[in-house]
């Protein structure tokens, strides 16, 4: 635990790219240091650069809704993001999500890979092509490879699911409820893995 609040402190002074100049705070991951599963997101959003939490806003309000229904008890995770400041544009007053680039995911990957190395989880649930590229490579694709279970060098198994902000973006509710169904047995065949790996 000490050397992830070590870890946390060095990453509120990272200057490894541009985003910390226009994001309030880093926002670094948390959840249980030795967790079994890591679940890793894109980057945090409006809410959680504001509070310096991850996965507290909409998206995470919809995840822990989606945990729930899988069984699975968040605290017993440990959550965080590919990216650790949050990426924005302007319109009007608001702050609006910008996918972070190639550069801006580079530059924050060594935060990540230290934090798998500390937590040392079983499996790690990449959510969104962002986060799953971060850890597979760029020519990884999230339609093709959806739920599959990869081994790469000197990382604990990755599995990659949608980011729960896709299903909030669903054309309609029939959409929304679909996905979320999928999204829930995604989550459910991954704490299975676990289990199996036990």
């Amino acid at each position: 635990m000490k050397r992830l609040e070590r870890l946390r402190d060095e990453a509120c002074s990272c200057r490894n790219c541009d985003l910390w100049r226009d994001a309030t705070q880093t926002v670094f991951g948390e959840g249980n240091p030795s967790a079994d599963v890591m679940v890793v997101g894109e980057q945090p959003g409006d809410i959680e650069d504001r509070q310096g939490k991850p996965f507290v806003g909409p998206a995470g309000k919809l995840l822990d809704r989606a945990f729930a229904e899988a069984g699975i008890d968040r605290s017993k995770l440990y959550v965080t993001n590919a990216v650790k400041h949050f990426k924005f544009e302007m319109r009007g007053k608001r702050r609006i999500h910008k996918k972070p680039n190639v550069v801006q995911i580079e530059a924050c990957k060594p935060w990540l890979i230290a934090e798998i190395e500390l937590v040392r989880p079983a499996l790690v649930v990449a959510l969104g092509a962002t986060a799953a590229q971060a850890l597979l490579g760029r020519a990884f694709k999230l339609t093709q490879h959806r739920g599959e279970v990869f081994h790469p060098e000197g990382l604990p198994p990755v599995t990659a699911t949608v980011h729960p902000a896709s299903i909030l973006r669903a054309r309609d509710d029939e959409s929304r409820h679909e996905e979320m169904k999928a999204f829930v047995d995604d989550l459910r065949k991954a704490a299975e893995q676990v289990k199996l790996a036990a």
